[in-house]
């Protein structure tokens, strides 16, 4: 990990046309300048996010700048129907997604509660993509190609001793914000994992990414005292989000990827995970548990 840090990503300077690309939470940061990059290449873009406004004003300059054929969805991505109404609606699209990215994510300092009731962040980073591919599965089996992305991160490291089964929503046990996001986004690789061994041999990959230290909205959530830390100490010393967005084309992308799944990504560089994210038997009960909160049985 440590000597990924510095590293450039590789990048692919390949056509997209006219394939379609699903980015979630493009109005800002990573999502924003990873659609603008494959914008740029000439993909069509279906862009999913909360902000109406803020989404409509995104595929306006998409087709200013690029003569982007875009389109959006809005919805919530902590909530459970919203979750499954975006699933069921990219499941009945006409077109073939080429790339899902499963971008939208925060960061909370305190603990707090979805609608349905579920923590927070193990909703957003690890459930709304669960659910979402879940759904959309059939349809990538029969198109027999598609690659889905999940920029993940480095913070799983900071669920040391793995996911807490029997507290997934961390009321048995003292909240931290890191910890609980770390706990999270282990969750949303273990069921990557098997996600990639239910995709085998179909011609449709799931990978995720790390985005590298790079200047996000991430985190604006929270109470000034982080803000500031944020803003004065985080954002100083982090890259550009374009940093992570040429990766993400890459791995979307590139040929060099072509049939590579259930790996994790520093940028473009692969890396091994710790062993709690590859403990296959607490993969396979995630599964059966996240079948159960996301009402898909």
């Amino acid at each position: 990990m440590v000597k990924n840090m510095q590293a450039r990503p590789e990048r692919c300077e390949g056509d997209f046309s006219g394939r379609l690309v699903v980015i979630t939470g493009a109005t800002s940061g990573i999502g924003y300048h990873t659609a603008r990059k494959y914008a740029a290449r000439g993909a069509k873009l279906l862009l999913i996010n909360r902000n109406r406004e803020k989404s409509a004003a995104l595929c306006a300059e998409l087709r200013r700048d690029f003569g982007s054929d875009c389109d959006d969805l809005l919805g919530d991505l902590s909530s459970l129907a919203d979750m499954h109404r975006l699933g069921q609606a990219l499941a009945q699209l006409d077109s073939p997604i080429a790339v899902l990215i499963h971008n939208a994510g925060l960061y909370v300092t305190g603990r707090t509660q979805t609608v349905d009731g579920l923590e927070t962040n193990f909703a957003l980073h690890c459930l709304a993509s669960f659910i979402i591919n879940h759904l959309v599965a059939e349809k990538l089996r029969e198109q027999a190609h598609g690659r889905i992305l999940l920029v993940s991160s480095e913070g799983y490291r900071f669920a040391v001793w793995g996911v807490r089964l029997d507290d997934l929503n961390w009321e048995r046990r003292r909240f931290g914000g890191l910890r609980a996001y770390g706990a999270a986004k282990m969750g949303q690789l273990l069921l990557m994992m098997r996600f990639a061994e239910h995709f085998q041999g179909t011609g449709v990959t799931i990978n995720a990414m790390h985005p590298g230290m790079v200047q996000t909205n991430t985190g604006n959530e929270n109470g000034s005292l982080y803000r500031g830390f944020k803003r004065h100490v985080i954002d100083r010393i982090s890259q550009q989000p374009q940093v992570s967005a040429d990766a993400l084309y890459y791995l979307g992308a590139s040929p060099a990827v072509e049939g590579v799944s259930g790996r994790f990504f520093h940028l473009t560089r692969e890396e091994g995970l710790a062993p709690p994210a590859r403990d296959r038997e607490v993969a396979e009960d995630l599964w059966k548990i996240a079948l159960s909160l996301g009402r898909l049985q």
